[in-house]
């Protein structure tokens, strides 16, 4: 708020997302006005059924095992970056299974 005219919003893309919009003075010498705003999130937490990997607890020792006994140089020889990625990746993932 300036001198009485609104200049900023406070944009949303959820109706009921904002709540308590309250001017609070000006800060210090300024003919701005603060503006405090209660911003609502849901209670309720939502579960989710993606797995996630705890890396903390990994066993790295096997992991590196694993990956350094694929023949890579075969594996990877005359394809690009991008199938080389794959194979890395798919490969990657098995050892971590």
């Amino acid at each position: 708020m300036r001198r009485g005219a609104m200049l900023d919003l406070v944009l949303t893309n959820k109706k009921g997302l904002v709540a308590n919009v309250k001017l609070k003075g000006s800060l210090c010498c300024s003919d701005h006005e603060m503006v405090e705003l209660k911003i609502l999130r849901a209670m309720r937490k939502v579960h989710s059924k993606l797995a996630i990997l705890d890396f903390r607890r990994a066993y790295f020792g096997l992991l590196r095992d694993l990956l350094g006994r694929l023949p890579w140089d075969k594996a990877l020889e005359g394809r690009g970056a991008q199938e080389s990625w794959l194979i890395l990746k798919y490969h990657l993932l098995q050892a971590q299974e």
